[in-house]
């Protein structure tokens, strides 16, 4: 398979302490976009920042180090992204500390998957 052009990054920002059924909620959606046959995600793990709260979290401080802020990246088609976003959403519902969801054009120069054509 190979993708290029208009697609679509979904940015998910969680903390890191975020758990869905005891596992991290970031694991869980990243498993669940590969389910869903999305091209790609990745984990960023932050050194600081803050939510809806205005609570800082920090790597400085050790007692908030647990919890630093989380970025999930996914993309792909938008069609397929938007497909994916009623059960990604389920997730951080079932959470309950909510999240934030962005959704960017982006531009995809080259994707393959399996063998080189």
């Amino acid at each position: 398979m190979k993708i290029t052009g208009e697609g679509k990054l979904l940015r998910i920002f969680l903390g890191e302490s975020d758990r869905h059924h005891g596992r991290a909620l970031y694991e869980v959606i990243v498993e669940k976009a590969r389910s869903l046959g999305l091209a790609g995600a990745t984990v960023i793990r932050g050194v600081e920042g803050y939510g809806a709260r205005s609570r800082i979290h920090t790597a400085k401080i050790l007692r908030l180090s647990e919890d630093l802020p989380v970025v999930v990246e996914i993309v792909d088609s938008e069609e397929k992204i938007r497909a994916a976003l009623p059960e990604i959403d389920a997730l951080i519902e079932a959470v309950g500390n909510g999240g934030l969801v962005t959704l960017e054009k982006a531009e995809i120069i080259k994707y393959t998957h399996g063998r080189p054509e």
